[in-house]
């Protein structure tokens, strides 16, 4: 045990100093580590900062744009008068009879509300084939508008005539007859509009017209002796210049924010076609060719109000149509025409434009016109104990309801087209009616 224990102490003698040396190797190693570590730390803590100056800078852009976003919906929209229209006016689609306000054409509408930045051609504005030009936005200050039109109208009428005497109910001794009547207007026009100022404008149209009528009355097969000798065939034709119509239109508000834009329109149609009334007319009283005019002047005041809500357009128009009375000298055998008192005329109009792109939009619409009565004197080629003077007689009023369908393209900044199509909607009416217009602005103004 003694030689252990002597052992043992030699041991742990010789292994304390061995110890000692190794511990400043140690220390030198972890203090390398540490130092090494610290630099991690250090290059880690750069990135970090390199990264929020990155986000700080991003985070300024940011609000940079939103503040430049803010103040574009903040800032009030230009007044139209001030902005320069870069498509001109549209036209439409009404009425074989010129000078009827509220009838459809087309229009240069108001620019529509928009937010933040949009491409060019989005600025342009919307157009509406189905109002006339009566019924847009006024031309700008020094602006000349020039337009090309070409419309076509077809109106068929078919009714049996009965010519006997009823003897008792459904029990009839005569004669029936199939009345058919038929006519073909192709007009042709060239107008300008001219702004005075931004708010006012002055126009003119001129038509060139070729017209077709057909009337005809038949027996029904083998009511008569001789069915093709009874037969009574009143067909003519007539081509010529048409009335004249001059316009001026005052913008009474100015639209925009959710306001509409209302015009005051004022027309009047000159009696410049040829007359019915005096038209060359055969022994029995019919005439040798159809007239290209009403024979009245007209003035036709309407109030029109236009919504714009992007991407639509509503509108409206109401008007009323003053037809002056005339003393004639017309011999339509049996009886003298002395006297004719055209009706006056209500119209009215409304609708909504849809844009689908920056260049090509829909109309739709409605529009209806309640023309009163004409009053018409007449008297007797040969008075009698019975009629010895004059008669006075009212035909009954007609109700004229269309519905109306367009659609127009912007070629250029300059020029459109327009087409629109007009259908009857009441017995009255015109049955189909289709309008091709093109505008071209000719001078910008200043």
């Amino acid at each position: 045990m003694r030689r252990v224990a002597l052992a043992l102490l030699a041991a742990s003698t010789l292994t304390a100093p061995a110890a000692e040396a190794q511990t400043p190797r140690r220390r030198a190693s972890m203090q390398r580590q540490l130092d090494q570590a610290l630099r991690l730390i250090e290059a880690q803590r750069a990135r970090l900062d390199a990264q929020a100056a990155e986000l700080a800078e991003l985070r300024r852009r940011v609000d940079s744009q939103a503040q430049s976003v803010a103040r574009a919906e903040a800032a009030p929209l230009p007044q139209l008068a001030a902005a320069p229209p870069r498509a001109p006016a549209i036209s439409a689609a009404q009425g074989a009879a010129p000078g009827t306000p509220g009838d459809p054409a087309g229009v240069l509408q108001p620019p529509l509300e928009r937010v933040g930045q949009a491409p060019e051609d989005a600025d342009q504005p919307i157009q509406l084939a189905v109002l006339d030009s009566q019924a847009s936005v006024v031309t700008r200050k020094g602006q000349l508008t020039g337009e090309l039109q070409v419309d076509y109208a077809r109106a068929d009428r078919s009714r049996a005539v009965f010519r006997g005497v009823e003897l008792v109910e459904a029990v009839l001794v005569g004669v029936f007859d199939i009345n058919e009547s038929r006519q073909d207007v192709l007009t042709a026009s060239a107008a300008l509009r001219y702004g005075l100022t931004d708010r006012f404008e002055l126009g003119v149209r001129a038509p060139f017209i070729h017209r077709a009528d057909a009337s005809i009355i038949a027996p029904i097969a083998g009511s008569t002796n001789n069915d093709q000798a009874a037969t009574i065939d009143s067909s003519v034709k007539g081509t010529g210049i048409g009335d004249i119509e001059l316009t001026a239109r005052y913008q009474l508000l100015s639209g925009g924010n959710g306001r509409p834009y209302l015009i005051g329109n004022l027309q009047g149609v000159l009696p410049t076609g040829s007359n019915p009334f005096a038209i060359r007319r055969d022994d029995l009283g019919r005439p040798t060719r159809a007239a290209t005019g009403a024979g009245f002047w007209g003035i036709a005041p309407s109030v029109t109000a236009i919504l714009p809500s992007d991407p639509v357009v509503l509108f409206g128009t109401l008007g009323y149509t003053f037809n002056l009375p005339r003393d004639v000298d017309t011999r339509i055998p049996p009886v003298v025409i002395t006297y004719v008192d055209p009706g006056d005329a209500i119209s009215g109009s409304a609708g909504i434009g849809i844009s689908l792109n920056q260049r090509t939009t829909v109309n739709f619409g409605y529009a209806h016109t309640w023309a009163f009565g004409t009053r018409t004197r007449t008297m007797l080629i040969e008075p009698t104990a019975a009629w010895p003077g004059e008669r006075e007689t009212i035909s009954r009023d007609l109700q004229i309801g269309r519905f109306l369908f367009g659609v127009t393209y912007r070629v250029t900044d300059r020029a459109s087209l327009n087409w629109s199509v007009e259908v009857g909607a009441t017995e009255d009416a015109t049955d189909l009616r289709t309008v091709l217009r093109v505008p071209v602005v000719l001078l910008t103004g200043g």
